[in-house]
């Protein structure tokens, strides 16, 4: 279909093949979307100020005095709802990682992205902060095109000079909250009240990440949610006919045309009236008439623009939904598909071991390892000795005190070099080497299994094993190793 010289077809189909940011040559569309208003934008608003409420305040919120969240990935110490963790959690960590990818799934093959619209930072900062200032400061879409296209006099240089600095000071903030997730707030006041000569690496941290967040912000925009982030291409592999996102009723709004004062017979029966508003305020710059892509956000904007349409030509609201492809065509909304089923089953179990090891986790970790390089030693009084390094980490924000003991065999006889008793600092490692040794007539394998128990108040926390090196024969030397392999 042909009109005026434009192939219509190829023009509306052209989304599946290009983004709305980039034209024909690959040169940046810069976007000004219209500022969206409506009940849900409102209800955007209020999510928004209090998720960055908690993000702002989340460095100074405590939980039996410890901070309620830490990520300081360059002391390898983090702190998650006033609990530590260390390195040796790691097994933790990805259970953790794990649980919250396969939640992230389930959510997305249910809801959509209704976490990019309503719940992601990026978006956030970008739609409810930083747009913000850009409509307070330069006017709403219109206004922006006409400064941006107008010659730099006087009133253009003012209005972006402010904003600009705007966006700086803002991105000075969250750089700054940013290090206080990461090293906690004492030292960060510590880094920005002293001159930057002593702190010089968190200085250019801070400048860094400012530089990075303002120029996302700034210059970059929706491109960090178009070509970056990678749960917009989740979305191909995610979201089903059943999933939930925002939809445009094409049953009901196709064909689309403009409204006419005078009623004919040819006049389209769609509620469309092919305003294009939806277009205009979409912060990504798609069409959603044509249907779900992975530029879409679910910001919700297009739904109060469609709603207030539909409202001033006496239309019913929800043309432009929260919707699935399978409620518009059939009518019928499914939540529970065997897909959505099968990933809850996945996450309960995941969240039952995940349960099962933070309730089993030991406040102590321990491990024993024979020192590098060392053989056993004979002594004048007929023992055989091996040599061990024993490290231990307190979990915990309070000083213990240690003790380690053999558990088996009996005749085993534990040295210490610093006395039996050790105390590891609150959140702190201890480093110790002690010696085993075992009367050479009870050595009868070349590795004899020690037990070791550590003990907390006289209470057993831990139980180790090592292996303990000894001469032997090559006749009893098979047995034992077979008899050691059935003890372990």
């Amino acid at each position: 279909m042909k009109t005026e010289g434009i192939d219509l077809y190829h023009y509306e189909e052209e989304f599946r093949d290009n983004i709305a940011t980039v034209d024909e040559k690959g040169k940046r569309i810069w976007i000004y979307p219209k500022k969206p208003s409506g009940p849900l934008h409102r209800w955007r608003i209020v999510v928004s100020v209090v998720l960055l409420a908690l993000l702002f305040g989340g460095p100074f919120l405590t939980i039996g005095g410890k901070p309620l969240l830490l990520l300081n990935f360059f002391e390898r110490r983090f702190v998650i709802f006033g609990q530590p963790f260390w390195p040796q959690d790691f097994v933790l960590l990805a259970i953790t990682l794990i649980t919250f990818f396969v939640f992230i799934i389930l959510f997305t093959v249910v809801f959509g992205r209704v976490w990019c619209g309503w719940l992601c930072p990026q978006t956030l900062f970008m739609e409810m902060v930083f747009r913000k200032i850009e409509y307070w400061i330069e006017g709403d879409a219109p206004a922006q095109r006409r400064l941006a296209n107008g010659p730099w006099n006087l009133d253009k240089v003012l209005k972006k000079t402010a904003k600009h600095i705007l966006f700086i000071l803002i991105s000075l903030l969250i750089a700054h909250t940013v290090m206080a997730y990461m090293l906690g707030v004492q030292q960060t006041y510590a880094i920005i009240t002293h001159s930057p000569l002593e702190n010089l690496t968190g200085f250019i941290a801070l400048f860094v990440f400012t530089l990075i967040f303002y120029g996302v912000y700034a210059k970059f925009r929706e491109q960090a949610c178009i070509a970056v982030c990678p749960y917009g291409r989740l979305q191909g592999v995610l979201l089903v006919k059943d999933s939930i996102v925002v939809a445009y009723d094409w049953l009901r709004g196709e064909p689309r045309g403009h409204v006419k004062k005078v009623a004919t017979a040819a006049a389209p029966k769609g509620d469309c009236i092919d305003c294009k508003l939806c277009v205009h305020v979409c912060p990504t710059g798609i069409d959603i008439r044509n249907g779900t892509q992975l530029e879409c956000v679910n910001c919700t904007a297009c739904i109060d623009a469609c709603d207030d349409v539909m409202i001033k030509i006496g239309k019913p609201k929800g043309l432009i939904r929260y919707a699935s492809y399978t409620s518009i065509k059939e009518g019928v909304q499914k939540l529970f598909t065997g897909r959505v089923i099968g990933y809850s089953l996945v996450l309960m179990a995941l969240l039952g071991v995940l349960g099962f090891t933070l309730a089993t986790r030991s406040d102590v970790k321990t491990t024993v390892l024979k020192v590098p390089g060392t053989l056993y030693q004979k002594t004048a009084d007929g023992f055989i000795t091996n040599l061990y390094n024993i490290e231990f980490v307190n979990k915990t924000f309070d000083d213990i005190t240690l003790e380690t003991r053999i558990e088996s065999p009996a005749t085993a006889v534990l040295e210490k070099a610093d006395g039996k008793q050790i105390v590891v600092k609150a959140e702190g490692l201890v480093k110790n080497i002690v010696f085993i040794k075992i009367p050479e007539k009870d050595v009868i394998s070349a590795r004899t299994i020690i037990r070791l128990g550590i003990y907390q108040n006289g209470k057993r926390i831990e139980t180790l094993k090592v292996k303990f090196i000894g001469p032997v024969t090559k006749s009893s030397d098979m047995n034992s190793r077979l008899k050691d392999d059935q003890n372990e």
